[in-house]
């Protein structure tokens, strides 16, 4: 792609992106000597009120000055993260100073904000321009210790160690589910992961699509690194193809759960704790509940990151700083009709989130609607490997999304085969003895061999040769070597490949049916 090409696409993107920065929030109803902090979130209204709320209280208690917070919300956090990276990517190519519209990234994973303190480099003209989107912001390391003590939890960080971001709270994953459709169904409520696969919950799934979700993303890298790949991509294959849909919005499974629309959900933990509190709270009992699958989810940071030419870097700093006291924690997971008169807690909406800091759970656990402490349930999963989710993007959406209408028709042929176990439970090859089941479940379950820069091929299924392929293919260091074309992008090669190689399959399976 030529330079003038490269120029445009990028000056598009950053117009396109940078449209809802400055049109969702609301600028024009800060009072005039307001102090403000800009923040870009996917955080939802209610969070957005109690912590601009909150903040404003705690910045005139401690500062004797009024403070407001101006959101913009332009969609969640993987959309927050092409937003951004295409910004400052523009600033770089036009030679001008990056950033300078907002100040804070609050909310997502603790991968997302990783990516934004990643160094984006440009060429113009044969000379290289870098930058980050996120620099480090200095809180004094008393106040971290007092907040996070050890950095961890599992094997996952809390807050970054150069301070490019910081947990304010904790997000499990898991699955919202509803009673009512389930017991319609004769299904049991879920307690597992596997529960997702069951044949009867055909056309009856709620999935979002992980490339448009970094909450879902880590819901699946959860399932891969708590069952393993293998198991894991059978869990994910056989929840694709129970799959009714799959949404751009994590926000949509809990809601379509909530209405029977869905029997199930693969869903971030507050937002399926929040919608069965809603059900219940308008006399609709306990329909709706949401379960972390026990010793087989994975507990994430939801950090905050400054960004780089903040237009507020002070206030943005101060946000940070009240985001960690116990005023904030308070809000996350106290009642709004706590009994305590000591101010803490939430005004008008009960969030359903784990705090992060971890005195909240020794000395207010009680006060909590959901009393769990994350710090005691946490554990390393059994098969960690980093370069997991690099994949998960990529071949679900081949294996799934690119290919639902024939998955679920290869689904349909297995499950109906005469000698298919009648049993909730996953059945693979290993499982039947009938020549032609086993045949079926072998194709249904099979993954693709990747092509390599040496002519050969190579399994993902160990961590050596997903560390191979990751950084050959998903990271573009093959791109000069005629796997692809080189204005291609590696990823979307190998989506398009393995799909191809998916549909084969299914294809073969249904051609195997016998009426």
């Amino acid at each position: 792609m030529n330079k003038p090409a490269v120029f445009i696409i990028g000056f598009c993107l950053a117009v396109l992106f940078g449209v809802p920065l400055f049109f969702q929030g609301d600028f024009a109803k800060v009072p005039k000597g307001t102090a403000q902090v800009i923040i870009i979130t996917p955080h939802n209204e209610q969070i957005r009120h109690e912590f601009a709320r909150g903040f404003a209280k705690w910045h005139k208690k401690i500062y004797g000055e009024p403070a407001q917070v101006v959101w913009s919300v332009p969609g969640g956090t993987s959309e927050i993260r092409r937003m951004l990276i295409s910004q400052y990517k523009h600033a770089l190519e036009t030679g001008k100073e990056p950033g300078g519209e907002a100040d804070l990234v609050f909310g997502g994973g603790s991968y997302e904000h990783g990516v934004l303190k990643k160094t984006i480099t440009v060429t113009i003209d044969g000379e290289e321009s870098s930058t980050t989107i996120s620099v480090p912001a200095t809180i004094n390391k008393e106040i971290l210790h007092e907040v996070y003590g050890e950095n961890s939890i599992g094997d996952i960080t809390i807050y970054d160690s150069e301070g490019y971001w910081h947990g304010l709270a904790l997000s499990g994953f898991g699955i919202v589910y509803n009673n009512e459709v389930l017991a319609d169904l004769e299904i049991e409520s879920p307690r597992t992961w596997e529960a997702l696969c069951n044949p009867a919950l055909f056309g009856k799934l709620a999935l979002v699509n992980p490339a448009q979700s970094g909450s879902v993303t880590t819901a699946f890298e959860a399932i891969l690194k708590n069952l393993g790949w293998d198991r894991g991509w059978q869990v994910l294959r056989r929840a694709a193809a129970n799959a009714r849909y799959f949404s751009a919005s994590s926000l949509k499974p809990p809601a379509d759960v909530s209405q029977g629309d869905a029997a199930m959900g693969v869903s971030i933990d507050f937002y399926g704790r929040y919608q069965a509190q809603a059900v219940k709270s308008s006399g609709g009992g306990d329909r709706v509940g949401y379960i972390d699958p026990p010793r087989a989810t994975m507990i994430d940071p939801d950090p905050i990151s400054l960004l780089r030419g903040a237009p507020n870097k002070e206030m943005a700093v101060r946000f940070i700083t009240y985001g960690m006291t116990k005023e904030a924690q308070a809000l996350w997971q106290f009642e709004i009709n706590d009994e305590v008169d000591d101010d803490l807690g939430p005004e008008r909406f009960e969030l359903r989130r784990m705090p992060v800091r971890r005195e909240m759970y020794a000395k207010y656990i009680g006060r909590m609607v959901d009393q769990i402490n994350p710090y005691e349930t946490a554990r390393p999963a059994p098969y960690p490997d980093r370069n997991m989710r690099a994949f998960i993007a990529p071949i679900f959406s081949a294996m799934a999304m690119d290919n639902h209408e024939v998955l679920m028709r290869a689904w349909e042929t297995i499950v109906h085969h005469p000698h298919y176990p009648d049993t909730a439970a996953i059945v693979t090859a290993e499982d039947v003895t009938d020549f032609d089941l086993k045949a079926m479940l072998l194709a249904f379950d099979a993954m693709p061999m990747i092509p390599t820069n040496t002519g050969g091929e190579l399994s993902m299924a160990t961590p050596d040769n997903r560390k191979t392929l990751k950084y050959g293919w998903l990271r573009d260091q093959w791109i000069d070597d005629g796997l692809w074309h080189p204005e291609d992008y590696g990823s979307d090669a190998l989506k398009r490949e393995t799909a191809e190689f998916f549909k084969r399959q299914y294809t073969l399976i249904v051609g195997m049916h016998t009426p």
